[in-house]
């Protein structure tokens, strides 16, 4: 059953419970959500990846990681060209493997989203009784000048939809070669 919002009750209640984003005046927000034919330690193992975000996301060309993943790590991430950007500076906020959550802001890069965070969250649910797996992202960040809330809201939502596209792509490849148990015919 779907909210006028377009969230489910169990949506919602996710987004209440991890996706907390304080707002500042000049910032626009937004909550995406996927729903994704994998099982969620599939698709945890690609989102929790802060050393690798090209494995699914498809404007990352390269990343490099300074240190350990750990908290405060920071990755240098080479964009693809096509994006108003070639290089961004992020920071993992956290990664938190038990809850299944990764909070990443960026610090730095030659782009426009500035004070932007996001909050990836991946929760276990059935699809047609199979395991699958629900994961919602938010974000938050400032509207740079010249740009209006919904211009700036469209256009990172539109990235994080190619993103979250390609992570159901590349889980659910992945969990079809992963399948031991025939699939059955429809």
């Amino acid at each position: 059953m779907m909210s006028p919002n377009g969230f489910s009750g169990l949506e919602k209640e996710y987004i209440r419970k991890h996706h907390h984003h304080d707002l500042a005046e000049n910032q626009c927000s937004s909550f995406l959500v996927k729903h994704i034919r994998a099982p969620v330690h599939l698709v945890w193992s690609l989102v929790r990846r802060f050393d690798q975000p090209q494995k699914y996301k498809p404007f990352v060309s390269r990343c490099i990681v300074q240190g350990n993943l750990e908290i405060g790590s920071l990755r240098e991430v080479d964009v693809k060209s096509g994006l108003p950007a070639t290089t961004s500076t992020e920071r993992l906020e956290l990664l938190d493997d038990e809850e299944h959550i990764l909070i990443v802001r960026i610090i730095g890069g030659d782009h426009r989203l500035r004070n932007y965070s996001s909050i990836i969250s991946v929760h276990p649910e059935v699809i047609d009784g199979r395991p699958g797996t629900l994961v919602i992202e938010s974000f938050v960040v400032d509207v740079p000048e010249g740009n209006t809330k919904d211009e700036t809201c469209y256009f990172v939502e539109a990235l994080i939809k190619c993103n979250l596209k390609s992570l159901a792509d590349v889980s659910e490849r992945l969990a079809v070669q992963d399948r031991t148990e025939p699939i059955e015919q429809v």
